[in-house]
Parts: structure tokens; sequence; C-alpha cells
């Protein structure tokens, strides 16, 4: 049996524990200790510690040389169970959590932080707790309660543990940070951008695309400035809604490539330049602020920094330290495989248990070898494409896959209908706006052309779309963090001095030694299949990766 602790920081960078029983309440008195450090040191590796939020305190104690086997992130949990009672976007924090259980008012969250670029300190910042140590437990305590009621309680203890274990990762993720090289970096800016003038404005190389964009249209044009280009087009008879590449790349006119190529620099230069460099790059370290579950389908965000959208010639400046390694995993066709696996549907279970290639594998079964249309037809399944082409390859999949396509209808319907919709382990989906407690979502009734109905129905069909994806995007997220549990619990355990420091929804580089390197493949593939199993029990799909041993983050694709 695991023993589970709470854990509150107190002032002075002291703490109050106290050793928790079946029903989440203390065994015992409730300990004063003056180091919280020590006082997580001196106790059993193996527990789970409870506490109110784990960025309040897991970055303190990595910061002393203390490592966490398990947590139980109370607020992360609250967000977790608020959704799938269908009150996504109520207050989330213990103190609101406490007040609901009294019938108090309840306050509101505090705004979220904006993160500290270039250093942890952030991280380091003590956020005071928010109700009593004994307060703090009888939310704890509710929690589990309300855990047994939920839907299928296995599976949504399973969810809150994953996401618990999430955060452990995110903040070990941050203290690793990733290996940055800054004088390729720079390098890198000076053969794209050309030298910067004083006074901080455009770099050289802008500097003449912006005059290539004005000499084209005739008239002096600021290329950074949507309604400045679109009003240029109208000038020379050519009319455009933006200036997205998609819709202005086929236009012949001669504005149109320089104002590309600039469009894409700017892009860099304003999100990744010199400014980004010297406020997120310390000690040869990037150290974004990671927030699992930081949208709704439970993907990752960043608090600062952009480290999930790092362009891929700015990845020439992420190098592996002297003598060691970055092993780059991309899960292979993840979402497909999810599908798979929560429907249930025989024929795409046997499609995704081979670690080939999906969408080939497919084609073979519904499309006369024709991959493309394999592939199109799947994500338009998955992604709500239902017209033109994407429409004839739906029918094609519905014949072959039936319980697979349905399965996305019925998560649609029950989106447009205002009804919760959930992940495979419990993640729940927003109701759509204008869905009351009883699931209706604003559907029009038969009859009648009311121009508000026929919004009514058009957003609903929207969101409908969303929910489609929600539950293949969400359960694959599901699925994710699962996998980096098992991941991480691998390395420890094999006393590897392997670090993960980076993941982004279906990518996961982790920095090692050079003779760690097959030793990490291992375990990645390892801790995919494990999740699998863990997630949507025993099926015969398979969860492959791609992988790549490299110096150079830039080398892996």
């Amino acid at each position: 049996m695991i023993e589970r602790w709470a854990l509150a920081a107190v002032e002075g960078g002291g703490a109050q524990l106290a050793r928790l029983g079946p029903d989440g309440l203390p065994v015992g008195e409730v300990l004063r200790e003056p180091d919280l450090a020590q006082s997580v040191r001196s106790r059993p590796e193996t527990g789970r510690w409870v506490w109110r939020s784990t960025a309040e305190i897991y970055p303190r104690l990595l910061a002393a040389g203390v490592r966490v086997e398990r947590c139980y992130d109370i607020e992360d949990a609250e967000l977790l169970l608020l959704g799938h009672a269908g009150r996504y976007g109520e207050p989330r924090s213990a103190a609101a959590a406490w007040a609901r259980l009294h019938n108090a008012p309840v306050p509101p969250d505090p705004r979220p932080r904006s993160a500290e670029p270039g250093s942890q300190s952030s991280l380091f910042e003590p956020s005071p707790t928010q109700v009593p140590f004994e307060a703090l437990v009888e939310v704890y305590a509710d929690q589990l309660r309300r855990h047994d009621t939920a839907e299928h309680p296995g599976r949504m203890r399973l969810l809150t543990a994953s996401e618990s274990a999430g955060m452990l990762v995110a903040a070990e993720m941050n203290r690793h940070g990733l290996p940055w090289r800054a004088d390729v970096h720079r390098a890198v800016l000076d053969e794209l951008l050309g030298e910067r003038y004083a006074g901080g404005g455009e770099p050289r190389r802008m500097a003449e695309l912006a005059d290539e964009v004005s000499a084209a249209f005739g008239r002096r044009v600021r290329p950074e400035l949507a309604a400045d280009v679109i009003k240029a087009f109208a000038q020379a008879g050519i009319r455009v809604k933006s200036t997205r590449r998609w819709e202005i790349e086929g236009i012949g006119h001669p504005a149109v490539q320089p104002l590309i190529q600039y469009k894409k620099l700017y892009r860099i230069w304003t999100a990744h330049g010199w400014g980004w460099l010297q406020d997120w790059v310390r000690d040869g370290r990037f150290r974004p602020e990671y927030q699992p579950g930081g949208t709704v389908s439970g993907r990752w965000t960043t608090n600062g920094g952009g480290a999930l959208q790092i362009p891929k010639v700015i990845r020439r400046a992420v190098v592996a330290d002297e003598g060691w390694r970055l092993v780059v995993a991309d899960a292979d066709q993840m979402e497909p495989r999810v599908l798979a696996a929560i429907s249930r549907d025989r024929g795409l279970m046997e499609v995704a248990g081979h670690e080939g290639d999906l969408y080939s594998a497919l084609s073979r079964w519904a499309f006369s070898g024709d991959r493309d249309h394999a592939k199109i037809a799947l994500l338009g399944a998955i992604y709500g494409q239902t017209s033109g082409d994407g429409l004839k390859n739906l029918a094609a999949l519905r014949r072959r896959f039936p319980a697979a396509v349905a399965y996305v209808d019925d998560a649609a319907r029950a989106g447009e209908e205002g009804r919760l919709v959930r992940t495979w382990l419990g993640r729940t989906s927003p109701r759509a706006a204008g869905s009351d407690d009883e699931g209706e979502a604003g559907i029009p009734q038969e009859g009648g052309d009311d121009p508000a109905q026929g919004r009514a129905s058009s957003d609903a069909r929207a969101w409908g779309r969303f929910t489609r994806n929600f539950v293949v995007q969400g359960s694959a997220a599901d699925w994710a963090l699962l996998m980096l549990a098992a991941l991480r619990q691998a390395l420890h355990t094999a006393g590897l001095r392997a670090e993960l420091v980076f993941f982004q929804h279906d990518e996961v580089i982790v920095h090692c030694p050079q003779q760690e390197a097959q030793q990490v493949v291992e375990a990645i593939r390892a801790a995919g299949d494990l999740a699998g199993r863990t997630a949507f029990g025993e099926t015969p799909v398979r969860f492959p990766f791609t992988t790549a041993v490299v110096e150079c983050y830039a080398d892996a694709k």
C-alpha cells in the first residue's frame, strides 16, 4: 500500500504534513517541520505527496535536490472534476473548492502569473497557502469521493494521477532545460536577417524585402500590416481577404514572393530573434514554463517562450552537450491509432496493430492502395471534413470501419446537442456557448426562417466538429501523459543520467550521454506500449515511435 502524505509549505521554508488514511483524512497528528525539503527527504521515496499545487512546491524541492516519485495536485484535480461535472470554467483553486464545500462565497481564481524570462525564479516564488492545512485535506477527501461517483471511476482516477505526473515532468523539464547554443542561434539570425541597425529597427534583409514589396506596388507599403497590404492589392485590382500564404501565393503579382519571404522572416525576428535569445536562454539552456493540460483537450502549452513553436531553422541552435546526444522520438500516426483503441473497431485495430505506416496499411483495406485517399479519409473523419472528396472518402471508410466512424459521429452529435463529451479516461469538453443544464445547445426547431435559428444551427455544427476531434485528440493527450509518466519512471529506475527536456503533443526529446542513447530509445518504445495498455486495456493497437539519435535537433527530421 502506497503511503499518502498531505504537504503544505509554510512561511520560513518549513512545512505542515500529515499521513493520510484511505478516506483522505489524517491518520495521527498534523506535524510541523522546519525544513520543507527535509520533511520530504526523510519519508519513503515511494509515497504519494498530496499538495495544493505542484508549481508551488516541486521546483523548491528540485532546487534542494529532492525528487518526488508521485504526487496528487489538488488544484489540477479540481479542474478535471469540475469539467467532469459539466462545470468547466468555475474557479478551481483550493480556496474555491473549500468554499463550495461549505456553501460559502466562492473566490475567483488568481490571475495567471507571467513567467519570468531566462530563469527559473518565477517557479520558485512561494505562493501562500490559500486555505488552512485542515481545509486542504478536507478538499482532498471530498475529491476522492467525487472520483468514486464519476462515470468511470477507475479511468477518472487514472486521469488525475497522470495529470499530476505530468506536472512533475513539467517542473523537471524546466529544471533541466533544453540545451541551446546561443552562438549558433546568433549565426542563424545573422544568416537569415542580416545586420541589425541602430535603434532597434528591422534588420537589413527585412528592410530590403520591404523595399521590394513597396516597389512592386508602386507606393510605400508596410508588409507587416495586413490591412495596408490588402489595400495595396485592391488598388492593383486584386481582391484578397487576408495575407495568408495559401491565399496569395497563387497570385501573379511581383509583390507576392518578397511579401511571403518578409512574413516568414518577420515571424522569426519577432518570436525567436535577438530579443528572445537574450530573454530566454541562460547558461546554455532554454527553460520555458510548461503548462500541462493548458488546453481543454489536454494538450500542453507554455507560459512564455514559445517552446512548442520552435521554427525548424531555429532548431539548429538546439545542440546536445559534448559527449551527449538528443533522442528525438515522434509517435507515429498517434491520433488514428487512438481512434482505433477507443472505438474498438476490429478492422481499424487490426490495421493499427502493426508498426509500419498506418495509412499505407489502411489504403490496402479500403482505398485500392491509394495512401493519400486513405489519409484524407481518416483525418477527415477525425476533424470533420465531410464535403467534396472528403464525403466520398468518408463513405468508403464507414463501410470498412463502421465502429470507428460511428464513434466520432456520436461525439459530434453529442456536442451539437449540448451534451457532455468525454475522452476515454474522462477529460470532459465544455459545453457549447448557449447550452443549458438540460443539454440543449440552441438547436433550431423544424420550420421557420429565423436568422438567429440559422446561426444557432451553424454554431451547433461547428461545436460538433470540435467535439468530434476532442474525443480523439483528448484521448491522445491522455495517452501521452501516461507515456511521459512511464518514461520518467523507466529512466529513473534504470539509474540513467538521461533527462527529459522537451515534449509537445506527439514528440519527446531526451538529453542523454551518448552511451545511454540506445537504452533511451528502447525505454521510449516500451513507455508507449505500456501507456497504451494502461489507458485502453489489452488491444491489438500498437503505439510505435520514429526515433533519431542526433547531436542537433534540426538533424532529426
